[in-house]
């Protein structure tokens, strides 16, 4: 039976509060996948993510990289406020992501020589800089922001991305696609792109009701396909 674990940690500006999805009876350790959530912060949703990795095989661990205690909603003043906080000092974001990866890899569950990261919205933004600066085999990104982090870091890119795009979302257009493409190849990375068309931003959360804003909305095929993706890139990473 899968169980969920509150795990309280040290970083950047902290303490962090996540929460890991694991099998107790497993017998050994297992690969960690760390769920980096979008703008609203660590939730209910993101937990749940967990527990589907976790019934994969996997120890899933929703990272906190706002601090504990520190969490919106889409009815707050101002739903974004940690997040622009993050967009404006990128070097705040990686450390905290790293420090999110190392609560992970310290966890007895996983498996730290096997680990990846996946992340929704500003999540995936966080992931793909993740990758950028090292720490895990792996990213996934589920319709990201591509945005470059505005400081240097090391070539070649060592993990592997897989980048989930909405080909009609209107926070990461075709030139931002193909200027995040140019820059995976110039720095070598091992990266691959599925875009699905006719959706927008959020394709995979169910309470954005498609039509509430424009480009964005819950989209069943390109959840489904794209959580598809991600099984089957988790799977060979860890192979």
């Amino acid at each position: 039976m899968i169980e969920r674990q509150t795990i309280v940690y040290d970083g950047p500006g902290g303490p962090f509060e996540g929460v890991a999805a694991f099998d107790p009876a497993w017998g050994e350790a297992r690969p960690g996948v760390m769920i980096v959530p979008n703008v609203l912060g660590e939730k209910e949703q993101d937990r749940v993510v967990a527990e589907r990795l976790a019934a994969l095989g996997y120890v899933g661990f929703v990272a906190d990289t706002y601090g504990q205690g520190k969490r919106t909603t889409r009815e707050s003043p101002d739903p974004a406020l940690y997040m622009n906080q993050l967009n404006a000092d990128r070097a705040l974001l990686r450390d905290r992501l790293h420090a999110g990866v190392a609560a992970m890899k310290a966890l007895p569950q996983v498996d730290a020589a096997q680990t990846a990261a996946i992340g929704y919205c500003f999540g995936g933004k966080s992931v793909i800089d993740l990758a950028r600066s090292g720490g895990v085999l792996g990213v996934v990104a589920f319709h990201g922001i591509f945005d470059p982090p505005g400081y240097d870091y090391s070539k070649p890119i060592a993990a592997k991305l897989l980048i989930c795009h909405g080909w009609d979302d209107p926070l990461a257009p075709p030139a931002a696609v193909t200027a995040l493409a140019a820059e995976l190849t110039e720095a070598g990375a091992d990266w691959q792109l599925h875009g699905y068309g006719h959706a927008g931003h959020a394709f995979t959360d169910a309470s954005v009701k498609p039509g509430m804003r424009p480009g964005f909305g819950y989209d069943a095929n390109a959840d489904r396909r794209s959580w598809q993706a991600m099984r089957d890139f988790l799977g060979e990473l860890f192979a």
